[in-house]
């Protein structure tokens, strides 16, 4: 053993876990079964099968249509890939084509690159960014609670604001007790923004 084979376990960890966190913030397996739709769409249409002697072409009339239709579908998983924010219009968009394809493509290449497009498509469309995680008692926890918690184990150490807020005699003013306005008792506000 040499002092340099922890270094490079350490690297390929790292590179791992950095890969790991990489995937996690984008719908990385919508993206790769999307780009993997693609290419039997484009290849199908033009692939010569040969029997023996005998060649046999795929080719439709609209082999171009196919092939435009395969290169779009890897760019949508590309950029389910590297740009995240446009997960729902590429899943949307590698649906529709992964519909169009059956009509276009050989039935959406025998269904591989239409059921591979349409899965990939779905999971862009239904990805949602995660929560970070955060350790009990870190930097990120508040500093109490508004209100009550369901759940008073998994807050302990927190103080909780049970009290509530003074009652004044102003209706809507979001302080009484008996205000249903749907105001903030913390600043008075119901979340519309006041103009002037």
């Amino acid at each position: 053993m040499s002092a340099e084979e922890p270094q490079l376990n350490g690297t390929r960890g790292g590179k791992r876990q950095a890969f790991r966190q990489w995937r996690g913030q984008r719908p990385f397996w919508g993206g790769l079964l999307t780009l993997l739709a693609g290419v039997p769409i484009m290849y199908i249409p033009y692939a010569n099968l040969t029997i023996g002697s005998l060649t046999v072409r795929m080719a439709t009339t609209a082999g171009a249509g196919s092939l435009i239709i395969g290169v779009l579908m890897v760019v949508l998983g590309l950029t389910m890939w590297f740009q995240p924010v446009s997960r729902v219009f590429a899943g949307v968009a590698a649906i529709m084509l992964s519909l169009v394809s059956l009509v276009v493509s050989n039935f959406g290449a025998f269904l591989v690159g239409f059921l591979l497009g349409l899965i990939g498509g779905a999971l862009g469309v239904s990805w949602a960014p995660g929560e970070p995680v955060r350790s009990e008692g870190g930097p990120g926890e508040p500093d109490r609670a508004a209100g009550p918690s369901p759940t008073p184990e998994r807050h302990a150490g927190t103080p909780l604001a049970t009290h509530a807020a003074p009652a004044t005699g102003d209706p809507g003013s979001g302080n009484g007790l008996d205000d249903l306005s749907g105001t903030s008792p913390t600043n008075g506000r119901n979340g519309r923004h006041r103009a002037g």
